[in-house]
């Protein structure tokens, strides 16, 4: 039998994780301490949080939480990261990013060794159970983002396009049907059309059947409203990483049709844990 091809998310998260590295290298000591869009994070903490979470898949215990808990944390799963985060506070930079680059480093090897029904298991996953592979793809979802926070925060643009950023972007429309189902609730019918741009035209459709939201593959020429922004508004916008009322006043984004149930869902699009 010929051998099974490795899952192409191990190269994936390879690449993205040597690509946050490199944004790292050579910060000014200052640097590592600058703010980021995460509330309470720095450059350093950033990274100790993908370090934290690499080490909790390898095995290694969590460290104590932090007593008094910082008050932007907002349940169990904020206060593991916050413990990992606490653990590093007072590490030079440096310091974390050889950390960082050698636990990736471990992950990569340990996921190659994987047999190839390991990655079908079901396990716990931050979306609810699911396949270890799948797993691994909200990894991807969720290094690239830190990534993207620690080069904003550092003004080093880059790893923009590639896979990382398809997954972002797949993995923030899956959130938009609950956006608009649950967190908006427009009538039975209601269609929303998030225009992305590009070429081909990058569009997500949701649509209100009942009370609930569901994601359509088409897009209707006449929607219900259409919302026309970047995929990096559509991103930021979903992680939580840009102020709603910024972006409506950047003059940045488009509504065609009913603009006020347009501008509910932008306020809304936050849906991140």
């Amino acid at each position: 039998m010929p051998e099974r091809p490795p899952e192409p998310i191990i190269a994936t998260l390879g690449e993205t994780w040597s690509a946050t590295a490199q944004a790292c290298e050579g910060l000014h000591p200052d640097a590592w301490d600058l703010p980021t869009d995460c509330p309470g994070w720095t450059v350093r903490d950033q990274l100790s949080h993908l370090i934290g979470t690499e080490l909790g898949l390898l095995g290694r215990a969590a460290p104590a939480v932090p007593d008094p808990m910082p008050d932007y944390v907002r349940n169990s799963l904020g206060q593991l990261n916050e413990a990992w985060i606490e653990e590093r506070r007072g590490v030079p930079g440096i310091e974390v990013l050889a950390e960082f680059v050698d636990v990736t480093n471990r992950r990569l090897v340990e996921l190659a060794g994987f047999p190839p029904e390991r990655w079908d298991v079901l396990g716990w996953s931050p979306g609810g159970e699911a396949p270890y592979r799948e797993f691994m793809q909200i990894r991807e979802f969720d290094c690239w983002i830190h990534g993207q926070d620690i080069r904003r925060a550092v003004d080093r643009p880059g790893e923009r396009g590639g896979i990382g950023e398809k997954i972002a972007l797949e993995r923030v429309a899956m959130g938009m049907s609950y956006v608009v189902g649950r967190k908006v609730a427009p009538p039975d019918a209601t269609i929303v059309v998030f225009d992305l741009g590009g070429s081909p035209t990058h569009t997500v459709t949701v649509q209100m059947n009942g009370k609930r939201a569901e994601g359509r593959e088409d897009a209707p020429t006449s929607p219900t409203v259409r919302i026309v922004m970047a995929p990096e508004h559509f991103i930021r916008l979903g992680c939580g990483r840009e102020d709603p009322e910024a972006a409506l006043g950047s003059g940045e984004l488009a509504f065609d049709g009913d603009q006020a149930l347009g501008i509910s869902v932008v306020q809304a699009m936050d849906f991140m844990i």
